[in-house]
């Protein structure tokens, strides 16, 4: 009886917590939707896979002039350790911009894929100001940008 009523309150306080936070629970349901293989941003290009969030390393093969139309996102190519390249478009109105970006710099990033022929776009490497979106980021020689 009284783990009954142990998981009854646990079940009480997740649903209540999930009412006041729904985004919540759809940060939850995006996260565990995937097997930890399947956040890999190769089998997300081989099943031609979006919206979901990618964890990986690459060197920067070429850096692109930022996009300055609506949000300012800060641009470049990394290509992955399998050879892949993809685009890394990094909102820097919410997040600071990597400084002196150079070719053959190693990118640690976390965002949103999307699929495209050439690679793919990882972007939401930022945090979401409105708490909605799963925070992203990219890191240098140890330093966060986020």
């Amino acid at each position: 009886m009284k783990h009954l009523i142990i998981a009854l309150v646990i079940g009480i306080g997740t649903y209540g917590f999930f009412q006041h936070n729904p985004s919540s629970l759809d940060v939850l349901a995006k996260e565990s939707r995937f097997s930890q293989a399947e956040h890999t941003v190769g089998y997300a290009y081989q099943q031609n896979l979006s919206d979901i969030q990618v964890k990986g390393v690459g060197r920067v093969s070429r850096v692109l002039p930022d996009d300055n139309q609506g949000s300012r996102h800060q641009k470049f190519i990394l290509r992955l350790p399998s050879g892949q390249t993809i685009l890394i478009a990094h909102n820097i109105d919410l997040a600071p911009r990597i400084p002196n970006l150079r070719k053959g710099h190693s990118i640690e990033f976390y965002g949103e894929y999307e699929w495209n022929k050439q690679g793919g776009v990882v972007h939401w490497t930022h945090r979401d100001p409105k708490g909605r979106h799963i925070g992203g980021w990219l890191k240098r020689d140890g330093r966060v940008y986020e």
